[in-house]
């Protein structure tokens, strides 16, 4: 049935307008973004397939435009708009840090780098350089590696921090492979960057583990 014969109070777009986004399924969220379906499927029809694909909207986000455009009813268009849309959000969530949220909302911090460095295939290490109201100053990526590995240089973290004039720093990197636990590598890594950043009298905060559905906190799990 078109969504058109739905029910006013069933169609995603009148659910939407009536009782905001965060009423809407991932699927009625999916087929406003896709407007339309394919012969005998309506938009919701369709999003529900795509996301039974992709088995997340994670997934899908970070999707490539191969693996995109290969299921009917989807396109470089489309795969153009979902891109710029997932930048927008970055951007926005980047906002919110530089304006000073960072530590009266954590959960934006957690978005911000599943968003940045989740989708990822290659293991990438990323500064958050910090004042000592502990505000933003800049985010930047010191390393990208191997889908299982990145060099990191604690000098390097410390000689940025100092350019920065950074009172504080989060560090995190990503595991394209979906591990959340630490590595024995990235603890003795997190052991000396705190050592050498608490020579020059810059606190470590936290080191983040991200994957495409968690961020997962050193400081929370004692790991630091």
């Amino acid at each position: 049935m078109p969504i058109s014969d739905w029910p006013a109070s069933e169609r995603p777009r009148e659910k939407l307008l009536a009782r905001g986004a965060a009423a809407l399924s991932d699927a009625e969220l999916l087929a406003l973004f896709l407007r339309t379906g394919l012969p005998g499927k309506s938009a919701v029809d369709l999003a529900r397939e795509v996301l039974a694909h992709f088995g997340s909207l994670s997934t899908l986000l970070s999707a490539n435009l191969a693996a995109f455009c290969a299921l009917p009813g989807l396109g470089e268009a489309k795969y153009a708009q979902l891109a710029a849309t997932s930048e927008l959000v970055r951007r926005a969530l980047a906002e919110r840090l530089v304006a000073g949220e960072t530590f009266t909302s954590p959960d934006a911090v957690r978005d911000y780098l599943r968003l940045t460095l989740g989708h990822r295939q290659v293991e990438v290490f990323s500064v958050l350089f910090l004042t000592a109201q502990n505000r933003l100053i800049a985010v930047e990526e010191l390393s990208a590696g191997t889908v299982n590995e990145t060099r990191v240089y604690p000098r390097e973290v410390a000689r940025r921090a100092l350019a920065h004039n950074a009172a504080a720093l989060i560090v995190a990197h990503n595991h394209p492979g979906g591990q959340e636990e630490a590595s024995r590598a990235d603890r003795e890594l997190t052991v000396q960057l705190k050592a050498a950043l608490g020579l020059l009298e810059i606190e470590l905060l936290d080191h983040f583990i991200v994957t495409r559905q968690r961020a997962v906190s050193f400081a929370e799990n004692g790991w630091l």
